[in-house]
């Protein structure tokens, strides 16, 4: 998935531009944007915040004033095709200039905040993000429109295991969700949809929640820094890392690691008093 902010152009000339990929974007702020399919027809559209816009593709489209700043996406074809259920091809999508939808927003809102922490959370949480992104825009916008199947069931125990190896043998890596699926020999779209079923999380949350545990493993050992523990586990800057932490477990790794220890001292202070009482009784 590409990302990209668009700032606001000053320059009142017409523009022509096409996009070979599918492109929308989502406004950041409130302003206006020129555009029409004819130079000589060319109409101005009024945004708020979070509105979004589905470009047309191939065709292209004029583009003249535009005074309001966007997060513009470009989503794969590979995304679309798994999320259509479709072997080959190419999935065509019906643009609009302008509307809203608040799961796409919802979605769209977290790519941008993840491109302004730097994408922290790696390539498989814009994996994730995209094929969620090409389920809504299936569902809403496709000409040809074939409703996105639902599984009745889940992974067998088989593909469950490979997958969970895979995880295993790659915390501390990036992994894609086209990874993981291949480890079960599904579809992207039919593995996302088949492993929540299955695990009750998306293929990124279960990826999270494995690096944590690990961490967790980790932080028992009292010499271990944490700056180590986090590039261990996968997470590209110890900030990140101890932001997750706490969201997930309430504390920072740091605590968690006091938290521990102390409570081993206290066990083990505890077994020689207990151990020196017996001793007294005989």
């Amino acid at each position: 998935m590409k990302v990209e902010i668009v700032s606001p152009d000053s320059d009142t000339e017409p523009r022509h531009w096409v996009r070979h990929d599918q492109a929308f974007a989502m406004m950041l702020g409130p302003g206006s944007i020129e555009w029409g399919t004819k130079r000589s027809s060319m109409e101005t559209f009024n945004y708020a915040a979070s509105d979004l816009a589905l470009c047309d593709r191939h065709h292209g489209e004029w583009v003249g004033l535009m005074n309001v700043p966007h997060l513009q996406l470009g989503i794969s074809d590979s995304a679309l095709l798994a999320a259509s259920d479709r072997m080959d091809g190419e999935v065509e999508l019906r643009y609009s200039r302008k509307f809203t939808n608040p799961r796409l927003g919802a979605l769209v809102a977290a790519v941008h905040a993840e491109m302004m922490a730097e994408f922290p959370s790696g390539r498989l949480f814009l994996d994730s993000v995209e094929q969620a992104m090409a389920v809504a825009l299936i569902r809403d916008h496709a000409i040809r429109h074939r409703p996105v199947q639902i599984s009745r069931g889940g992974l067998g125990q088989a593909r469950l295991r490979r997958v969970s190896e895979l995880v295993d043998a790659r915390l501390a890596d990036e992994l894609s969700l086209h990874e993981m699926a291949q480890a079960a020999g599904l579809s992207t779209a039919h593995f996302a949809r088949m492993f929540r079923k299955s695990t009750g999380q998306t293929p990124h949350q279960f990826v999270l929640r494995q690096r944590l545990e690990r961490a967790k493993a980790m932080l028992r050992a009292p010499d271990m820094r944490v700056l180590a523990v986090a590039v261990a586990c996968g997470f590209k800057t110890q900030q990140h890392f101890a932001q997750v932490f706490r969201d997930v477990c309430g504390v920072s790794p740091t605590e968690y690691r006091q938290d521990f220890l102390g409570y081993e001292a206290t066990s083990a202070a505890e077994t020689d008093f207990e151990s020196s009482r017996l001793v007294v009784c005989d």
